[in-house]
């Protein structure tokens, strides 16, 4: 008799177990930098059956009703919150979700619940925002290396652009450095790629190296917007600073001429004679004993 209830009670365990284990799966794990835009993909083509629902710490911020004729996002879906004001947006076909110009206070747990009448699932990511969009100034000939903050994954695909020009693709194991003529010609055997994180470094900078540099990191489970804006000054001095020493070594030039003339006067009047008295001078009086 026990064992017949022991074999009744065993599948249920084993099914609590399950649901137990689906729900605690770790979330995938996404790290942006401030500014930064990034996407929460859902891995999936909505249709009419579905109604999908975000998440941020437990609060509804977005949603897609099954017929999509009714959306909403932050302060639509709560009355009176403003937190992702006008930096929220869903994609139709798929229920993604973007979010413009990221903050500090973004950070958090991410849910998404695809919801249809046979069934609910559900997803969750973990972002974190660390730091703020990187400001780099270099000068001229020193180097400088563009991080991803990330590592590579073998299914991501990245590309960099320098205002709106493609510098950089990587998709897999294969990479693209400088498809384009122009960008050839600008960077010439100056990019150096970090195949494990897809970092840049530029070495040698030129200022025409300076501008908007755009990292864009797409997988399955989210893309990432990354920006850099790079300035590159002049490394030489300023026209002023080369003009005063300019002067200053013409001066110094005329007064070494000068010192060497008197020098050499003093030197051919004063010249000691035989035994050591002074040679006469010409004006000089000769007097014999």
């Amino acid at each position: 008799m026990g064992e017949m209830k022991l074999l009744t009670i065993l599948p249920v365990l084993l099914l609590c177990l399950i649901n137990h284990g689906a729900s605690g799966v770790e979330p995938d794990r996404v790290s942006v930098m401030e500014g930064d835009s990034v996407t929460l993909n859902t891995g999936v083509q909505t249709n009419r059956q579905e109604k999908i629902r975000w998440y941020s710490n437990d609060t509804r911020i977005a949603q897609i009703n099954r017929d999509q004729s009714k959306t909403c996002t932050d302060v639509q879906c709560n009355e009176g919150t403003e937190r992702f004001k006008d930096r929220l947006k869903m994609d139709h076909q798929t229920g993604s979700l973007t979010i413009m110009n990221i903050t500090d206070t973004d950070s958090g747990l991410y849910t998404l619940k695809i919801i249809s009448d046979s069934s609910i699932s559900e997803k969750i990511f973990s972002v974190s925002v660390t730091g703020v969009s990187a400001e780099v100034k270099r000068k001229e000939g020193e180097s400088v290396t563009l991080y991803t903050g990330a590592i590579k994954n073998p299914n991501d695909f990245m590309s960099l652009y320098l205002n709106d020009t493609l510098i950089v693709e990587i998709t897999g194991d294969q990479s693209k450095i400088c498809t384009d003529v122009q960008c050839k010609e600008r960077f010439r055997d100056r990019l150096k790629l970090d195949h494990q994180t897809g970092s840049l470094t530029i070495t040698n900078t030129r200022n025409t190296d300076a501008g908007e540099y755009k990292l864009q990191i797409n997988n399955s489970r989210f893309s990432i917007i990354r920006h850099f804006n790079v300035s590159v000054s002049d490394s030489g001095l300023s026209s002023a600073v080369i003009a005063g020493i300019s002067a200053a070594v013409a001066l110094l030039f005329v007064t070494v001429a000068v010192a060497a003339v008197i020098y050499y006067r003093c030197r051919n009047t004063t010249l000691p004679g035989k035994y050591g008295e002074e040679t006469p001078g010409n004006d000089d009086p000769v007097i014999y004993s």
